[in-house]
């Protein structure tokens, strides 16, 4: 008897033997050919992008040591990831994300070199978590670093590549931009292990929680008052009334020139002190961009300034960054690839050896299929037809014969007898 362990929902038995129908595991999807045609059709918008913005590609493990998450976001992480022991007893962990496996690499090989370093990446991650709309177990982030630079010029450039890549797919969405440090110099009264629960409430947008965790730690009532009337800043007069409950600090002058830059890249932007993005190494600007038609989970990209590579063992290095989510702007962007143009080669039992020649020819210049079922002339044609070929080429023995091949527009049902030559020079027009 023949087992297949993957689902037992559906079990049959066909001849002796028992098998089970294989479905993939929840919270993956499968790609077909028109689907993945869109994907690397956006994706390569994006590395367009990035590479005339002189952002070198970079690629890191599927898999890490589960201390490069843990020692970033802490032991209640390993909820949420795909972790396991490999045959050495090591334990490693699926990369849940993209930051933490650059900036080691960057410690590991990149330390001595010329700062800044600009790099982009894109890949799968992957979560063990409940899959929704817009949200999978495995799923891809397109990201940007520039490590090595703490000024505003690197801030304002990290948000301006990353509305320009949406751009690029078509897709426009509403740019909110916060800080940090603005943020946690009020509550630098606070002892530091509680700084990093406030930040996480704050990110949640759950005052109450907030309200009531505030209350338990005995934070000062003015400290309570101010960040709440803190966090609930937006719009243009925004940072103003935020340097009045801060004072004029440098983490205040550092946000209004990232603002003046922004303006000076023709952005339209929302100041939100709200943003707090969950994780305890930002450090200063933070900003997110939210899109229409996802639902609940709106946020298309999100990131901000941080220091991690001390964390990691490397020195104290300034670095800004961000992650698209590939697969939320894949389900609103409305930039198309155009369909592929094919032609199919169909041939006669006598002929087949000179149609392979001819298809490995046309590839050259066009997408070419091949019969390989062993059908009959109008199958094969038959075939083309399903597939939206536009032309078909007829080889025959009498065209071979004169040197000519049967060209027929499967639009039209014209048909002509050409060269290859001429074949080909029609391809290319």
């Amino acid at each position: 008897m023949t087992y297949r362990f993957i689902n037992t929902k559906n079990i049959f038995k066909a001849k002796g033997r028992i098998t089970m129908e294989l479905q993939k595991p929840r919270g993956t999807r499968d790609f077909l050919p028109e689907e993945m045609n869109k994907r690397r059709y956006i994706e390569n918008k994006l590395r367009g992008v990035a590479g005339h913005w002189g952002y070198g590609e970079i690629k890191t493990p599927t898999f890490e040591h589960i201390e490069l998450f843990t020692m970033k976001s802490g032991e209640g992480i390993l909820g949420e990831i795909y972790n396991f022991k490999d045959k050495g007893e090591r334990e490693i962990a699926l990369r849940p994300e993209l930051t933490a496996p650059v900036v080691r690499m960057y410690v590991e090989e990149l330390q001595r070199s010329p700062k800044p370093l600009k790099f982009f990446y894109f890949d799968n991650c992957f979560r063990y978590e409940r899959p929704q709309k817009g949200r999978f177990r495995e799923f891809f982030q397109f990201g940007v670093e520039i490590i090595g630079s703490a000024r505003p010029e690197s801030d304002a450039e990290v948000i301006a590549l990353a509305v320009e890549m949406l751009k690029s797919a078509g897709v426009r969405g509403d740019l909110h931009v916060g800080n940090l440090g603005i943020v946690r110099a009020l509550i630098n009264e606070i002892g530091p292990e509680h700084q990093s629960k406030i930040m996480r409430l704050v990110d949640k947008k759950d005052d109450k929680g907030l309200e009531e965790f505030l209350d338990t730690i005995n934070a000062p009532d003015d400290i309570k008052g101010k960040l709440f009337r803190l966090i609930g800043l937006h719009g243009e007069n925004a940072t103003h009334e935020a340097r009045e409950l801060v004072g004029d600090i440098e983490a205040i002058k550092q946000f209004k020139a990232l603002l003046e830059l922004l303006d000076v890249y023709g952005l339209e932007y929302q100041v939100d002190f709200g943003i707090a993005r969950g994780l305890d190494y930002y450090t200063g600007m933070v900003f997110e961009i939210y899109c229409e038609g996802l639902g609940a989970q709106n946020q298309v990209c999100g990131g901000g300034s941080y220091r991690l590579a001390a964390l990691f063992g490397g020195e104290d290095t300034p670095s800004t960054g961000y992650a698209i989510g590939f697969d939320r702007i894949m389900e609103i962007c409305e930039v198309y690839p155009e369909p592929a143009k094919r032609i199919v080669v169909v041939s006669f039992e006598d002929t087949r050896k000179e149609a392979i020649v001819i298809a490995n020819r046309l590839r050259e210049h066009i997408d070419t299929y091949l019969d390989v079922m062993g059908r009959k002339l109008k199958d094969q044609i038959a075939y083309a037809n399903t597939i939206g070929a536009s032309h078909v080429i007829i080889v025959g023995r009498n065209e071979l014969d004169a040197g000519k091949l049967a060209l027929k527009d499967m639009k039209t049902g014209e048909q002509e007898l050409v060269s290859m030559e001429e074949v080909v020079k029609r391809i290319n027009k």
